[in-house]
């Protein structure tokens, strides 16, 4: 019986999905896969690499303020430079997930679209939606795409007047992203 023979340690059976020399996928396993359990849960933070000149003055130092840069009407194209002002204050909350569908010729595509807000509670707010094919990278997203989008809101008051502004000092109308002051 050449087929009892000891083949791999694994006793006297050669059959089956694969053995110490790899059988399926090789000695690797199948395909080319994140692997098990390696690295999960550290997170390396890299050091911010300014690509704009505005990134690149913040990081420098040239600029002390957000509103310095909105003083100027500066674009902001790089989510880091938020976080270098207000990073530690910022605070976001998902307003809403919703699936949303595309019918094509296979069926329907189901995607999920994000709604987020973040601010600073000291005056600055933004708004992000993104849509993605998985509920997190969707939030990833327009967590971004909102601290590109952070804005400066002019503080009153509503009633009486004790101590430091703290509201929108009008009545606001918010519809599809359009504010509008009445």
């Amino acid at each position: 019986m050449a087929d009892a023979a000891p083949a791999g340690g694994r006793g006297g059976f050669r059959g089956g999905f694969g053995g110490s020399r790899g059988g399926r996928g090789g000695p690797r396993g199948r395909g080319r896969g994140r692997g098990r359990g390696r690295g999960r849960g550290k997170e390396d933070q890299k050091e911010w690499m300014p690509v704009t000149k505005l990134g690149r003055l913040v990081r420098d130092g040239k600029i002390r303020s957000l509103e310095e840069i909105y003083l100027f009407s500066l674009p902001i194209k790089e989510y880091e430079i938020i976080d270098f002002f207000i990073g530690p204050d910022l605070k976001d909350e998902v307003l809403k997930i919703m699936p949303v569908q595309k019918q094509t010729r296979a069926g329907q595509r189901t995607r999920f679209k994000a709604f987020v807000a973040i601010g600073d509670s000291k005056g600055h707010i933004g708004l992000g939606v993104k849509c993605s094919k998985e509920v997190a990278t969707a939030i990833r997203g327009a967590i971004i795409l909102a601290k590109l989008s952070v804005v400066p809101v002019r503080r009153g008051y509503w009633g009486n007047k004790i101590g430091k502004p703290h509201t929108v000092p009008c009545k606001v109308i918010i519809h599809h992203f359009c504010f509008t002051n009445c």
